[in-house]
């Protein structure tokens, strides 16, 4: 999930509700609002396995174990910045509208593969993505408060994919809408996950703070 939404526990009070006519979602209270600090602890585990990889360099030892654990930690920080690319995913309503719902959004358990999955496979190229990235990678100053910034711009679209879902922009070949806003989250995640990657890589290389 992803930021702690304005008024935590009128979202949990809905998801409560929501359980019997959802049961898909195990969303509770504590689960709330995790994301960002399970995306940086994974963060700084994946800076730790690149500084290790260095440290074997310069003592000419094998890398081979090293390497496989930081594409581990790679692909899994990866699973969450592409999570946190998908707006419902940022909400109290990943598969399905729940609580007040005036402007009958959908509340069957589809949305979420329709848009992540079946649009994006049959109508989304690697080169409608790529221009859509900056060209070069970026160092992140602050890791977690960046990354709550890219959950909260995800989160603002929340009600637009359930608009654009109602207007049949994810079925079949979709609307141009629905293209766009595949192709921009994708390209949001892509940005997002290459520059954690690089600042991990760039951080790397900083010497380990001693306590006194």
């Amino acid at each position: 999930m992803g930021p702690l939404p304005r008024n935590r526990y009128d979202y949990v009070r809905e998801l409560a509700a929501a359980q019997a006519s959802h049961p898909d979602m195990v969303l509770t209270a504590e689960k709330l609002g995790m994301q960002p600090y399970q995306a940086t602890e994974v963060w700084e585990r994946l800076k730790v396995g690149m500084r290790d990889y260095r440290k074997l360099v310069a003592e000419k030892q094998d890398t081979k174990s090293v390497e496989a654990e930081v594409i581990f930690l790679a692909g899994w920080l990866g699973h969450y910045v592409g999570d946190g690319s998908q707006p419902p995913h940022t909400s109290n309503k990943p598969n399905g509208w729940i609580g007040p719902n005036p402007n009958g959004y959908t509340t069957e358990h589809h949305i979420h593969a329709l848009f992540e999955s079946e649009f994006v496979k049959a109508n989304v190229k690697p080169a409608d993505v790529a221009p859509l990235m900056g060209s070069k990678p970026a160092v992140i100053n602050d890791i977690f408060e960046q990354y709550v910034s890219y959950l909260r711009q995800t989160h603002s679209l929340v009600e637009k994919t359930y608009q654009l879902e109602k207007a049949g922009a994810f079925t079949g070949t979709g609307t141009p809408e629905g293209k766009s806003l595949a192709d921009e989250q994708l390209a949001a995640a892509a940005t997002e996950l290459r520059d954690l990657i690089y600042t991990a890589w760039i951080k790397s290389a900083d010497p380990i703070s001693q306590r006194p």
